[in-house]
């Protein structure tokens, strides 16, 4: 049975690549890889326009193509009859299919050079199996079935979150039950920092030692897959990674050689290593980005279209909870701050603060930076000076000289931050939560406390 378009989803992902054949009015043929085939509706397919003028100028010609795909499952492969309808240069369809190559330009330092020029619609008139190309390969599966365990793990996630008491419980329960449940073990949460210009990571599940560069980890808005997800807004979801990075590498070497244009440095971005497959999902609330849950895996076939849909779904609720967190003014008991303990064995730390950048070092290594340096060097000289421990969030709200916003402050996140910074650099200082809008700071062992202009 010669199967729907739809049904040939995994020939769209770009684990192999498709070809297209195309023939000008005198007869002659010319075959050329495509970068993208990309399922529009039932009947239609998008092709990416880049480099292909010889096909361009066929198709002027002569509307009528013929492009092969291949399933990375079975290896079966298909040939789609088509007939060209129209190129888009701007809209949904045409910035859906930019994000990934803009990802892809941003890794290899190919910005603004390696871009799409037009989405070129085809209507496909014929669907025909290649025979002999494979033999005994079953054609693929239709139907509802397979989407049913990602639909339940949604749903469990769901309620998991619905049940936190916190942020700092939600994106643990968010990251934990998506491993556990839905099976994906390597995935981040990034908050923009108080310039919106930049992403930090501030949860990450699966990633030990290796790939991300710890909580804290910082991505620009634009830069890379997720960077391009967030500034578009747009859900990106790309398989064969390493395929698209050579794929833009070797375009980028082409042009170096030609001395075309001075091209920017590969970016170094945090991640999975050997990453095959990548889903950022924007955290949207009323046009406003809060944050960019990340997933990633070694699988190059690890997320398909259901799994976008339906994390998409998800997204949209972690969304909400981060944007309640921003602005939640949190309710506290009366009552005199708790004097400090006397300080218990343990290790001297000494700490640095630079005025010029508000970055915290410890023992001569970067702890953390910005708002939240501001933060945790006003409770180390209230912890020398006062013997303060116990601190609440809204006297932080409260404080100009920390620079929070009046509105959509992401007080809670900056801790968040902070507290697994500790963890990571300097487990004998900890933020302990003591009750609702309530922490305390404790210490082990002795502090030593640096002040200085720069760096």
């Amino acid at each position: 049975m010669t199967p729907s378009l739809p049904a040939l989803a995994r020939c769209f992902q770009g684990l192999i690549p498709a070809a297209i054949a195309t023939c000008a009015a005198d007869g002659t043929p010319n075959i050329t890889f495509i970068s993208q085939v990309h399922y529009v509706d039932p009947t239609h397919v998008a092709l990416s326009h880049q480099f292909f003028n010889k096909t361009k100028r066929n198709v002027a010609q002569n509307p009528h193509a013929c492009v092969e795909v291949m399933d990375p499952l079975t290896f079966e492969a298909w040939k789609l009859r088509v007939r060209f309808s129209r190129s888009e240069s701007a809209g949904p369809l045409f910035e859906a299919m930019d994000l990934r190559i803009q990802a892809i330009a941003s890794v290899t330092g190919m910005g603004g050079v390696f871009k799409l020029i037009g989405a070129d619609v085809y209507e496909v008139l014929s669907i025909e199996r290649v025979d002999g190309f494979l033999a005994g390969a079953p054609a693929p599966a239709e139907g509802p079935e397979f989407s049913l365990r990602q639909i339940l793990g949604v749903q469990i996630v769901s309620q998991q979150i619905n049940r936190a008491r916190d942020l700092d419980e939600t994106l643990e329960v968010l990251l934990a039950t998506l491993d556990q449940v839905c099976g994906f073990g390597q995935a981040m949460m990034l908050l923009p920092d108080e310039s919106g210009r930049r992403l930090v990571a501030i949860a990450s599940r699966g990633y030990g030692e290796e790939g991300l560069r710890g909580i804290g980890a910082e991505v620009a808005v634009g830069e890379g897959f997720i960077g391009a997800a967030a500034e578009q807004r747009q859900v990106l979801r790309i398989s064969n990674v390493e395929g698209q990075l050579r794929y833009g590498r070797a375009v980028r070497q082409r042009m170096e050689a030609t001395g075309e244009k001075a091209l920017r440095p590969e970016i170094p971005l945090p991640g999975l290593p050997g990453v095959q497959s990548q889903l950022a999902l924007p955290l949207v609330v009323q046009d406003r980005l809060v944050g960019v849950l990340a997933l990633e895996s070694r699988d190059p076939l690890a997320f398909g279209t259901w799994d976008e849909a339906l994390l998409q779904i998800l997204a949209n609720q972690i969304a909400v909870v981060v944007d309640h967190n921003a602005t939640r003014d949190d309710e506290e008991a009366a009552g005199s701050p708790a004097p400090a303990p006397a300080p218990a064995p343990g290790a001297r730390h000494a700490f640095t603060f630079f005025r010029n950048d508000d970055c915290v070092f410890v023992d001569g290594e970067y702890l953390i930076r910005n708002v939240p340096g501001k933060i945790f060097w006003k409770l180390l000289t209230a912890f020398q000076r006062d013997g303060r421990t116990e601190f609440s969030n809204r006297e932080l709200r409260l404080d100009p000289s920390l620079g929070l916003p009046p509105v959509k402050n992401n007080l809670e996140s900056r801790l968040i931050l902070l507290r697994r910074r500790l963890e990571q650099q300097c487990p004998d200082v900890r933020l302990v939560p003591v009750r609702r809008g309530r922490f305390a700071l404790e210490v082990t062992g002795s502090l030593e406390l640096v002040e200085r202009d720069s760096a």
